[in-house]
């Protein structure tokens, strides 16, 4: 029998009860066998610095082959990065890609397939920007650079990649969203919109790999101390100065502090990030969660999250496409 839609009261009890229960949500990654990811060939997208580089290092410490990718090559992060490396004698190599590009990703990704014997088992899409302030004040030049970058790359990595998977009938990706993929911030500029637009793309063909073999799991970041802020103010700042100061005017308080944000007072350790990652990764096939909330403080997200899956079981659950829903939701 087919579920009754929830009301308005039940999702904001829902909402609640998650809240309530919080302390019990807050567990950590379980701690991983040193060789627990022996074997499998990673690649990351944006492992300049954050979520990316502490991710590959931990990985490549676990026994995986890790292929860490940024842009701009030669840089100090791609050097340092590999001294790291070579230091502890990881398996860890570095290629540049530049996921706002065509050109630059069908180059890049050839050249780690090249590395990887002709198989990637794991695609991390963590590259991503931020650019801040009111809806009306993000121009187009703001707008293409972090669809591009956001949604856009994306697309292209999994353009690159997705053939090799389906032809090993195996296959991970995790695609880095955030809190704000679920839920928004006034004056945070097209950050929710392009994070939303990646929970949809990542649900949608979650469905449609089932068949293939291949799993796709959503991370939702909250806030962390990461270099995200300096650039997302290089971003900002640049949007501030070509903006008409009227409009900035007509938006106070939201357009007063764009390019200013340094991201004080976050202390969550980026590590949970990559931890989270490595204990799906480590998980049997086809068991893996479609989305994963990582922040040892409050994670709203949850609830959307739970309802939503609901929705999509009692809408289509019993129909010809059930088997794809309930493959990625149970």
């Amino acid at each position: 029998m087919p579920h009754a839609s929830p009301n308005r009261r039940q999702l904001l009890a829902g909402a609640a009860a998650l809240t309530a229960a919080a302390p019990a949500l807050l567990r950590a990654a379980e701690p991983l066998a040193p060789d627990a990811l022996k074997g499998r060939t990673v690649l990351i997208t944006g492992a300049s610095s954050g979520f990316g580089r502490v991710g590959a290092l931990l990985y490549a410490k676990h026994g995986a082959k890790v292929i860490a990718t940024m842009r701009n090559i030669p840089r100090p992060e791609a050097e340092t990065l590999a001294s790291n490396a070579a230091k502890d004698k990881l398996d860890l190599h570095i290629v540049e890609i530049d996921v706002t590009d065509d050109a630059a990703v069908a180059k890049g990704a050839a050249e780690a397939l090249k590395i990887a014997g002709g198989r990637i088992d794991t695609l991390v899409n963590n590259a991503g920007i931020g650019i801040t302030g009111p809806v009306e004040v993000q121009d187009m030049e703001a707008t293409r650079l972090i669809f591009e970058t956001n949604v856009f790359g994306i697309q292209r990595m999994l353009h690159a990649l997705l053939p090799h998977m389906r032809a090993a009938k195996s296959g991970q990706i995790f695609n880095i969203s955030s809190q704000l993929g679920r839920v928004i911030v006034p004056g945070g500029g097209h950050y929710s919109a392009t994070k939303f637009a990646v929970e949809a793309l990542s649900e949608q063909l979650a469905y449609e790999l089932v068949p293939h073999g291949i799993d796709v799991t959503v991370i939702q970041p909250g806030g962390y101390p990461t270099r995200v802020w300096v650039n997302r103010n290089a971003y900002t700042g640049a949007l501030k100065a070509r903006s008409d100061a009227a409009l900035l005017a007509v938006y106070e308080p939201f357009t007063r502090g764009m390019g200013s944000e340094d991201g004080s007072g976050r202390s969550a350790d980026p590590a949970d990030v990559p931890r989270a990652i490595a204990e799906i990764m480590a998980m049997p096939a086809g068991k893996r969660p479609l989305r994963r909330a990582v922040h040892p403080g409050a994670k709203p997200q949850e609830a959307i999250n739970k309802v939503a899956a609901d929705i999509q079981i009692a809408w289509l659950g019993g129909s010809a496409l059930g088997p794809l829903i309930k493959a990625v939701h149970d």
